[in-house]
């Protein structure tokens, strides 16, 4: 098919289904009110007055994409001290992210929904704002939006990109669309030389690769203390399912219930916040006692440190619960979706056992388990029963706290080269 002639399928689709988008958002705001804000916003209509041009605008998505660019905004506030961001999303949960990240928001800087990529929405959105260069976290490709900023002749960045396997083969199902929307990268900034490979195979010119953002992530020592000051209220080890996903609670719950007393503490944190109410009737169905997270403000009451499972149903306190934990388990590997990052639990110094998906982040992943920093195990059953085994060897679990240290801090400086990269752009 044509690339002209894709697009326009493309684009009259997504218009077509602009109703069922909207009611989509406004259903997801019933666990999730932020989702209900400024709605307007996502058809490209932003309050107030035009504002002044000139602001470099950062595009992430969700939670972790925030994260990372708080890092890559830091540093370009190091050499542009002037410089105003626009920061924009598409979930409640990077924008809420946003707002306790990034606290300098709001002296010149702004924060936006991104609109539904359409061609109206678009334009209206670069009208608005008028920024001088655009960037994209990770993995969004967007076509409408790629070719509305070349007529507008706005440069496009793809920063601390990543592309597995997987996501390459669905791409170039759909390459009179993707290749020409690559093609329109001003500057493709990529995580590892596997995944430059892989962009530029499906069909960017200029690709550099510049390293991972998540590494320069600044973990607060504060939140690393006060878990591990709980753990030590504890008074036994806690094995932790980090950022997990819907079937790993259960798979992970049915392996637990067989350990011999006593167990370690069990602490689960599932990605998504929606899902807190759901892994909570897992662990009571499962016949055990559950502390939560949100029940308490500041210390866990002696209650909690007697249950069998915490369940972490807060946001942002992912340091803290890397704190608590003697060994974490990493979510997202278990089942086939691609894992999750591990370079966050590596900064703060927690040893990870990895399941045999982790495509998402294939190479940090590698990477920590040759410095010794993580293991990988073939399923939950073995990660469980390996876990139980590291909770119980303190010597061990400090040899990897330390091998976790040394390779988070060995892999630092992503943020720097890409700062100055789209300075110059």
């Amino acid at each position: 098919m044509p690339a002209g002639l894709a697009l326009a399928l493309y684009a009259a689709t997504l218009w077509l289904l602009t109703p069922f988008y909207l009611l989509r958002l406004w259903r997801r705001g019933d666990r999730e009110p932020l989702y209900r804000q400024a709605l307007r916003e996502r058809l490209g209509y932003y309050a107030g007055p035009r504002p002044a041009r000139g602001r470099l605008w950062i595009h992430a998505v969700s939670l972790g994409e925030t994260r990372a660019a708080s890092a890559l905004i830091q540093a370009l506030r190091e050499r542009e001290p002037s410089l105003r961001i626009l920061l924009t999303h598409s979930t409640a949960t990077g924008r809420e992210a946003a707002q306790a990240l990034l606290p300098s928001l709001g002296q010149g800087d702004a924060l936006a929904w991104l609109p539904y990529d359409t061609p109206g929405a678009v334009r209206r959105f670069l009208r608005h704002w008028q920024p001088r260069v655009g960037v994209l976290m990770e993995t969004e490709v967007w076509p409408v939006l790629q070719r509305e900023a070349e007529l507008a002749r706005l440069p496009m960045v793809l920063a601390n990109a990543r592309l597995s396997e997987k996501s390459l083969r669905q791409g170039l199902r759909l390459a009179a669309l993707m290749r020409p929307a690559a093609r329109r990268m001003r500057l493709v900034l990529a995580q590892t030389e596997a995944d430059a490979a892989r962009i530029r195979a499906m069909g960017a010119t200029r690709v550099e690769v510049a390293g991972n953002l998540k590494y320069d992530i600044a973990v607060d020592p504060a939140m690393i203390a006060r878990g591990q000051a709980w753990a030590a209220q504890v008074g036994r080890p806690v094995l932790m399912l980090a950022v997990s996903r819907e079937g790993e609670e259960a798979a992970l719950l049915a392996e637990w219930v067989k350990q011999p007393a006593p167990r370690p503490l069990l602490a689960l944190v599932p990605r998504h916040p929606q899902r807190f109410d759901e892994v909570a009737a897992l662990v009571e169905g499962a016949g055990l006692t559950l502390a939560r997270r949100s029940d308490w403000a500041d210390e866990p009451p002696a209650s909690a440190c007697a249950a069998d499972v915490w369940l972490g149903d807060s946001m942002r306190e992912m340091p803290l619960y890397y704190g608590l934990a003697s060994v974490a388990l990493l979510g997202g590997s278990f089942a086939p979706l691609g894992g999750q990052n591990l370079i966050e639990a590596a900064a703060c110094g927690c040893p990870v056992l990895a399941g045999p998906h982790t495509f998402n982040f294939a190479e940090a992943t590698e990477l920590a388990v040759a410095a010794g920093a993580a293991e990988r195990c073939a399923s939950m059953q073995d990660a469980v029963a390996r876990g139980v085994v590291l909770c119980g060897g303190a010597f061990i679990r400090q040899t990897m706290n330390q091998r976790a240290l040394k390779f988070s801090a060995e892999h630092r400086g992503a943020a720097a080269r890409m700062a100055q990269a789209l300075l110059a752009c």
